[in-house]
């Protein structure tokens, strides 16, 4: 079937609508930051560097990490901007962008997310790094989307939403578990396996208070003291839940990795945030290429 113009936007060049990428351009494994300054910081460890293009706040570059080729790009902020990048992503893959059919022999994506976090254990020191072993999603994005979502697990989502008492005028909370080989491949004594929330904003959502009042005062408490098979919810940002669904909808492989830069619980900020995401680039280049 032919995927009209309208639906799968292409620019002059060939390139898909907002990413500016040919299929060519795209690495096999996808490192994504929300930041675009933090392309550059990974890129500048590459031993070669092939692609290097930007729209709005996407920027993509393409190289070599130790012989790996590697793609990072960075996707903003938020739920939002993960169902752009993980759609384009696979288009470019999976879709013959001339023909404007979806191809018969489907390639998988690794997607690893690199980004900063906030801790809800006193124990998650900042600095810490931890890797999202599932994700619990507070946005809407997935709710769009039909077929078979057999991946989610509900019976954790259930159990969360009673402990939470959750307003039903919020979307309701989807909960997905990152690619288990990925997880074993970063499984590190200094590297924490937890919980991610994806919030749909920084301030509220988040529990933040400023000038205005929030819903529910409580809700990080709440979370904090959420517990489901003995494990507890270790960490909230923006991503991560986003990127589990999408990828496992459309056939990927993903996982979340947080640097931690501010603890909620204690209160506290990292003294050197730029070192400690130095240490996190680090430490996934260093594995992804074990």
């Amino acid at each position: 079937m032919r995927i009209p113009e309208s639906e799968l936007i292409l620019n002059p060049d060939g390139s898909i609508y907002h990413l500016h990428l040919l299929p060519e351009d795209l690495a096999d494994t996808v490192i994504t930051v929300g930041d675009p300054d933090r392309v550059n910081l990974i890129s500048a460890r590459f031993d070669t560097l092939e692609v290097k293009k930007q729209h709005r706040e996407f920027r993509s570059h393409t190289g070599t990490y130790k012989g790996k080729r590697l793609t990072v790009i960075s996707t903003g902020i938020g739920p939002d901007n993960i169902d752009i990048v993980c759609n384009e992503l696979d288009a470019l893959v999976n879709i013959d962008l001339k023909n404007r059919s979806i191809k018969s022999q489907l390639r998988s994506l690794e997607i690893i997310r690199v980004g900063t976090s906030g801790g809800l254990q006193p124990d998650v020191a900042v600095d810490s790094i931890v890797s999202g072993g599932i994700g619990i999603g507070f946005d809407n994005l997935l709710h769009f989307y039909g077929g078979n979502k057999e991946f989610l697990d509900y019976n954790f989502a259930k159990a969360f939403i009673t402990h939470m008492n959750w307003n039903p005028d919020n979307a309701k909370p989807y909960v997905v578990h990152s690619d288990p080989g990925l997880l074993e491949k970063f499984s590190s004594e200094d590297i924490l396996q937890g919980i991610t929330t994806t919030n749909v904003g920084f301030y509220g959502p988040q529990g933040r208070v400023m000038r205005l009042p929030l819903h529910d005062p409580d809700m990080n408490a709440k979370i904090a003291s959420f517990e489901y098979e003995g494990r507890k919810i270790t960490n909230l940002e923006m991503e991560t839940a986003a990127i589990y669904g999408m990828s496992r909808m459309l056939g990927h492989k993903a996982l979340s990795l947080n640097i931690i830069l501010a603890n909620r619980a204690n209160g506290t900020f990292s003294a050197s945030p730029r070192k400690a995401i130095e240490r996190l680039v680090t430490k996934t280049l260093d594995i992804l290429v074990q």
